[in-house]
């Protein structure tokens, strides 16, 4: 029979890289039942009878996320035989919270203390046999990054399966008692005695799903009740707060035993948290690290290395050496055409963006690992929160600026369904790496004198985009909900690992680079030979298959400024890839290279009105069909899918339409006709979506009136 162990623990702790080291390749992956929350099994090294389950990071056992309560679930109904609890040793504190209420669970547990190198190194002293015996359970150093330990931790876990729990902490006297009480009432309603203290305290603690999964006859509850209110009154403080306060006083007894911190350690940390997280400097600041990060990929260094890849290498080595070869070997003009100008010529304006990219993505890697995004997030919750947003919407909105798919899939760690959907409605805003070739495009081709300010505009107008649609879709009736707790992690700053920062990068610009070389490779081919052949396939560029086509779609896209057909084209071309939208382009304008040549043909079809409205509108409408697939997973409906993709698709058109209407008007010094007036009056209309009241919301000054007021 298989011994089964749970791996449990915080966020960030270290757990999954351990679990990977564990387990190596004999690891699988899926779902838990019932929910979109990833699951984790592996067999351990050497040990064919032991199966570890690597249980989502979470922060506590109470019910606000699906991860903990899939974790919970776990614990309790599927009984392992034995918990490896992994903690972080630099935030011993934090951790060591979970740890008091796995105790309560009734299952033999091993702590596997991590990083205790970074305690090391602060000139902490942690005495590992004190702390063992406070909680009353082996404790064993480990380092998962180094795979330090985790062989041990595993073979201690194993063996520890065989022996008793640890003792759960012990409360104040007055807790004790109410829960004591608690304990004899709910006794015959608890089937599994080793939970009887677990769900006592549950039960103190006002848990819903303890209560309707009990069943306790409406006299128990009120006695119960009675019980509570009891102690709330004796202790002065709601029942829950009674809990974590006589938790964490527990934990800051075992934490002074056994922890010795160095005086002489001055926090850098803390240092810059007084001017990153300060109330009024926080987003100035954020503002500014976004403006630089885009102003050096974009802007400067990433122009002139992607002007480079695109006219030198691209441009004049590779397509020139295809096409001597090619015209070498007697092959046919159209041959050499389809694979010069459609193939080299689609791929590569796409490609020749990837300098950039990896740039961007470099120093975006840089942000995240050295511990400041985790700060944006927390100085984003309060604004989030206020446009009716989850304060955890940040980060599938963060993971969407490397791709929409695994930013929408980040939804799930939002407990709220509503502002789970809401958030997958508006992610994709955000402009992910696939869209960047576009922005750099226009903003090098259609701006050349100015174009510093386009890329971080366009960034930051997806952003005011998140938030103008969620607070709209937070008024209706169907987004409405409850607020949820945000906890998250902030890590001490330092400096990343140069291997981890290319590694993080690498992994992803290998995933552009390889969707360019087979989605891109084959839409460019077939886009140029839409766009060279007739419907009698005689060799036309005029009367292509693809001309008639984008005709149909040009009056469709007119009032934005941009009817020229191969513009309408590109932008429907780019719900199979948005990379599509500039390969599509640089084979419609027939550009010789991808460099100079196709900036020049793309500033004919764009004025700097035009060519704004065109990249907002394929930033924002519905995302391509990756993205779309995993919006229709993680919604489950065909109906909310359908209803996500129109809402991104009328918002672009819409704030598109009022950006090159008024534009036009006030750039460029045209005169007002009826779209003009059109466009304000839409523009109003967003305008009043955004300040009008929630629906069923009464205003503060009208009061409703009572039921039987005549």
């Amino acid at each position: 029979m298989s011994i089964k162990i749970a791996l449990a623990g915080n966020p960030n702790s270290g757990k999954t890289t351990l679990f990977n080291h564990l387990t190596g390749s004999s690891q699988y992956v899926g779902n838990w039942p019932g929910v979109t929350v990833e699951k984790k099994e592996g067999r351990l090294h050497s040990f064919d009878n032991a199966v570890i389950s690597d249980l989502p990071g979470i922060y506590s056992l109470s019910p606000y996320s699906l991860e903990e309560v899939v974790t919970r679930d776990y614990l309790l109904n599927g009984r392992p035989d034995v918990i490896l609890n992994i903690v972080d040793a630099s935030n011993l504190e934090r951790n060591l919270y979970l740890t008091t209420q796995l105790m309560e669970t009734g299952i033999p547990m091993v702590i596997a203390l991590n990083m205790m190198d970074v305690v090391e190194k602060k000139g902490d002293h942690l005495d590992i046999e004190t702390l063992s015996a406070y909680l009353g359970c082996p404790v064993i150093a480990t380092s998962a990054v180094k795979g330090k330990g985790a062989g041990e931790a595993a073979k201690c876990a194993l063996k520890q399966s065989k022996f008793r729990p640890p003792t759960p902490i012990k409360f104040s006297p007055a807790l004790e008692e109410a829960l004591s009480e608690i304990q004899s009432l709910a006794l015959k309603y608890i089937k599994d005695q080793r939970l009887l203290r677990w769900y006592a305290i549950k039960l103190f603690e006002r848990d819903k799903n303890v209560q309707n999964q009990l069943r306790l006859p409406e006299q128990i509850k009120a006695m119960i009740e009675h019980i509570i209110k009891i102690c709330e009154a004796v202790m002065g403080d709601s029942s829950e707060s009674i809990v974590i306060g006589e938790r964490y006083a527990y934990i800051e007894k075992v934490v002074n035993k056994s922890l010795r911190k160095n005086p002489r350690h001055s926090s850098l940390t803390g240092k810059i948290d007084k001017i990153a997280t300060n109330r009024f400097l926080a987003f100035p600041v954020f503002a500014a690290v976004i403006f630089t990060v885009y102003f050096i990929s974009v802007s400067t260094v990433g122009t002139y290395l992607t002007d480079w890849t695109t006219d030198i290498f691209f441009g004049k080595w590779v397509s020139g050496a295809a096409k001597t070869i090619l015209e070498n070997t007697g092959a046919a003009q159209w041959l050499v055409n389809l694979i010069t100008e459609g193939i080299i010529g689609g791929v590569g304006a796409v490609l020749g963006f990837v300098p950039q990219m990896a740039l961007l993505f470099l120093l975006l890697s840089f942000l995240e690992d050295c511990g400041y995004m985790a700060r944006v997030a927390f100085i984003m919750d309060r604004v989030f929160r206020s446009f009716g947003l989850s304060g955890k919407s940040f980060i599938p909105i963060l993971v969407a600026s490397g791709c929409g798919v695994p930013g929408i899939m980040a939804s799930r760690t939002i407990e709220d369904e509503n502002k789970r959907k809401m958030t997958i409605m508006v992610t994709t805003f955000i402009p992910c790496g696939a869209k960047l070739p576009l922005i750099a495009l226009i903003s090098g081709a259609v701006f050349p004198e100015g174009s510093w300010w386009v890329a971080p505009s366009i960034y930051f107008l997806g952003i005011l985009m998140i938030f103008l649609s969620a607070l709209i879709l937070s008024k209706t009736r169907l987004f409405k909900g409850d607020a949820t707790p945000f906890v998250i992690e902030l890590p001490d700053y330092h400096l990343p690992s140069p291997k981890v920062l290319f590694l993080q990068a690498w992994k992803r610009i290998r995933a552009f680079i390889v969707k360019a070389g087979t989605v891109i490779f084959i839409a460019s081919g077939v886009i140029w030979f839409l766009g060279n052949f007739s419907f009698n396939l005689d060799l036309s560029r005029e009367n292509s298959i693809l001309s008639h086509f984008g005709h149909i779609l040009s009056p469709l896209f007119s009032p934005l400024g941009f009817g020229d057909w191969r513009a309408a084209v590109s932008a429907v071309a780019g719900l199979a890839a948005k990379e599509n939208i500039v390969s599509t382009l640089n084979i419609l304008l027939n550009a010789e290279d991808a460099g100079a040549e196709f900036a020049e043909a793309v500033s004919k079809v764009f004025n700097p009105v035009s060519g704004y409205s065109y990249a907002v509108f394929n930033i924002l409408c519905a995302p391509c069909v990756a993205a779309i697939g995993a919006i229709h997973r993680e919604m489950g409906s065909l109906k909310w899918t359908l209803i996500a993709t129109g809402y991104q698709t009328l918002l672009a058109y819409s704030v598109s339409f009022v950006i090159y209407q008024i534009g036009r008007v006030v750039v460029l010094g045209a005169t007002f006709n009826i779209f003009t007036f059109l466009a304000i009056a839409v523009a109003l209309l967003i305008l009043w979506l955004i300040i009008k009241p929630a629906e069923n919301q009464t205003p503060a000054h009208i009061k409703r009136p009572a039921k039987n007021a005549s």
